[in-house]
């Protein structure tokens, strides 16, 4: 089954919804990262999420054999390197999500919706 882990004791399962809530408080604390986005399909229009909406932004998907893909839908910082702060999320998700659930992240793909000016 797909997120679980057998133990001594019993099974772990994992809902690719609590590895999204993870990764989305990893991708936010990243440099150059304003937050997640979410695509109105009806107008087009890009809305960024708030803090506890996060997952709205991102899709989490397990795999068969316990491995994980995770789509991100962001807002930048206008004047950042998209290729630095992307690399940079991608290690830091990667690296902390194995580390929190135990399973390997084989991709991670980032869709960049839009650009926000910071004060």
């Amino acid at each position: 089954m797909k997120g679980c882990m057998s133990t001594d004791l019993g099974i772990i399962t994992i809902d690719p919804e609590v590895v999204a809530k993870y990764a989305g408080t990893v991708a936010v604390e990243c440099f150059g990262i304003v937050g997640m986005a979410a695509v109105n399909m009806k107008d087009g229009l890009v809305h960024l999420l708030k803090r506890e909406s996060l997952t709205k932004g991102i899709k989490v998907a397990i795999s068969e054999e316990n491995h994980i893909s995770i789509n991100f839908h962001i807002v930048v910082a206008y004047g950042v390197s998209i290729s630095a702060v992307t690399e940079n999320l991608i290690s830091n998700v990667k690296y902390k999500v194995e580390e929190f659930s135990g399973m390997p992240v084989d991709k991670i793909n980032i869709y960049i919706e839009g650009v926000k000016v910071i004060d």
